[in-house]
């Protein structure tokens, strides 16, 4: 790694340049989010009386089409809340597909806090699942089985690449979960990524929804918080279950405030977001490596999935290498205009595919910086291996 002028080799440090591509999570506000903050109007929320929160949850409802929205410190503890609600009595039973976030990454808190049992049901790469296989799984029909309460879906979906899921599969869907009597959540944390890309309302993507939750704090670059919108009995349920789990905030007027400067100023622009996703994924694809690729034809938004084509690489070792800088990278001018090498952050685990995921406080430079680097590592790799 490059030694830096303190003699640390920390890629954060003021003689590198880091561009970060590790989640949107890490996205921060902006200026006028940060005056909106500053300015807000506040009160006391538990009790329903901060203005800020108020008008924050009366535009959500409006803009997707519900009734109702309820702010909340989490686009888990939402997701949460709608299994607790649909799903009310303990011992019943919400089925999700096995690439979701809900089942992955969010630590169990329905079977761990709501006693609802997560039946899976196997993601394709599209992020739907099979409604054949869907209908198979509805249980309930004697005394022996969990009562299946509950579908939830993921738009667009994280670990299927941020796809969107079709609109004609959500309205044959909801048919189904309508003709058993189930609810249908979806987990909407990137649902205006998934609207920028159909060139559809939102409201269009969630019509067929009973609950949809979206974070406000990925690509939408809030500090914290999402918004759990539905009917207005749904959203008074949810309301009494967040007390109970801690999400009652009091004075969060302050956060609601970023978020109205976000629906009205990072929404619009989630499309540059989009097209600097794919400039990457281009630089990748021409490439025509044979130990990377890229889907190009099936990239859908802010998620581009680089997969692995050999198990000599691990996800990991690629992303350790990508945020190293090397002295010699610097002696061959792989650097910004200051001079800075160049670290490159990026998200990965024990996958055979790393992922980049591209937000609104990212430049063109950034991006154009982060190909120069990634570009220069894959050949780094293809001189070694083969």
């Amino acid at each position: 790694m490059y030694a830096t002028s303190n003699g640390t080799s920390d890629p954060t440090v003021s003689s590198v340049r880091v561009v970060d591509f590790r989640s949107d999570t890490v996205s921060v506000p902006t200026a006028t989010m940060r005056k909106a903050m500053y300015e807000a109007a506040v009160g006391d929320d538990v009790y329903g009386e901060d203005p800020t929160v108020n008008e924050l949850e009366r535009r959500a409802a409006a803009l997707l089409g519900k009734e109702a929205a309820l702010f909340v410190p989490s686009g888990t503890m939402g997701n949460l809340l709608a299994v607790m609600v649909h799903c009310n009595r303990r011992g019943s039973e919400a089925i999700v597909g096995d690439m979701a976030h809900v089942f992955l990454y969010e630590q169990g808190g329905s079977a761990q806090l709501a006693g609802v049992l997560l039946n899976n049901i196997k993601n394709k790469p599209d992020g739907t699942f099979c409604l054949d296989e869907l209908r198979n799984k509805f249980r309930g029909f004697d005394i022996h089985e969990p009562n299946t309460e509950l579908v939830l879906i993921e738009n667009t979906h994280n670990m299927c690449g941020g796809k969107v899921l079709p609109l004609q599969w959500m309205e044959d869907l909801s048919n189904i979960c309508k003709e058993k009597s189930i609810k249908l959540h979806m987990d909407g944390a990137r649902v205006f990524n998934a609207a920028e890309h159909l060139k559809v309302p939102v409201s269009r993507v969630v019509r067929d929804v009973d609950s949809v939750c979206f974070c406000l704090s990925k690509s939408l670059a809030c500090p914290v918080g999402s918004m759990l919108v539905g009917s207005k009995d749904f959203i008074k349920q949810a309301h009494r279950l967040r007390k109970a789990l801690g999400g009652g905030m009091r004075q969060v007027g302050f956060l609601a405030a970023a978020a109205l400067v976000a629906l009205d100023e990072i929404v619009p622009k989630l499309a540059l977001d989009h097209d600097r996703t794919r400039k990457i994924a281009e630089a990748i694809h021409t490439m025509n490596s044979p130990l990377f690729t890229v889907d190009l034809k099936n990239l859908h938004s802010n998620i581009l999935m680089v997969q692995i084509l050999t198990p000599k690489i691990k996800s990991c070792d690629l992303a350790n290498r990508l945020k190293e800088v090397m002295p010699e990278e610097i002696e061959k001018g792989l650097t910004d205009a200051s001079g800075k090498g160049i670290s490159v952050k990026l998200s990965a685990r024990d996958w055979s595919f790393a992922r980049i995921v591209i937000y609104t406080n990212l430049t063109d430079e950034d991006v154009d910086l982060a190909i120069r680097k990634i570009k220069y590592v894959i050949e780094e790799y293809q001189t070694t291996l083969l």
